[in-house]
């Protein structure tokens, strides 16, 4: 016969309350949710031409970090970490990476001739998304040379950072449930 493995020494885990489940669900929304009221609130206005070297420093600094910390995520998925959270984390970086773009377009299109249609923060985020959907309406149009290459970023942005990062982040969910799938059937 064999023997049951026992539990280490030292304290026992606590029980999973309905709260434990709810509660990483409402930090990610309200970190999205403070990410889109900073895109509004923001003191935009000031970026683009009357700061260029600035509105690009704080355009390259931010999407390098965000990358970074994509990155670091894929890598953990990979790794397989267990202290990891990129259900967690992965939204939200994906969401701070869309309003990166939004306010960048924001305030290029405050430059005559970057973008035609281009008017309101709401346009930028229309027009962010639309890209990253790879929708193309046509009623908003980067013109200048500027817009253009930062289209062109923000597509290749999302087709190697933003894809990878929902691959990992799928593979993750698929292991977990094919863990827990197997977890129930020895039970």
């Amino acid at each position: 016969m064999r023997e049951r493995p026992t539990a280490p020494p030292g304290p026992r885990p606590r029980p999973r309350t309905g709260w434990d489940a709810v509660r990483p669900w409402l930090a990610r929304v309200g970190i999205a949710a403070a990410v889109v009221v900073a895109y509004f609130l923001l003191p935009l206005d000031h970026l683009g031409p009357q700061r260029p070297v600035l509105s690009w420093v704080l355009f390259t600094l931010l999407l390098t970090v965000v990358a970074a910390l994509l990155l670091r995520q894929i890598r953990h998925v990979l790794l397989d970490r267990p202290d990891s959270r990129p259900g967690v984390v992965i939204p939200l970086l994906i969401v701070l990476s869309v309003h990166v773009f939004s306010a960048t377009y924001y305030a290029l299109a405050k430059s005559p001739g970057e973008f035609t249609g281009l008017h309101t923060r709401i346009d930028a985020l229309y027009f962010t998304v639309v890209t990253l959907a790879t929708v193309g309406y046509g009623d908003i149009t980067p013109r200048g040379q500027a817009a253009r290459v930062v289209t062109v970023l923000q597509i290749t942005y999302s087709f190697v950072f933003l894809t990878a990062a929902a691959t990992a982040l799928t593979s993750r969910m698929r292991d977990m449930v094919v863990r827990r799938t197997d977890r129930g059937r020895r039970h």
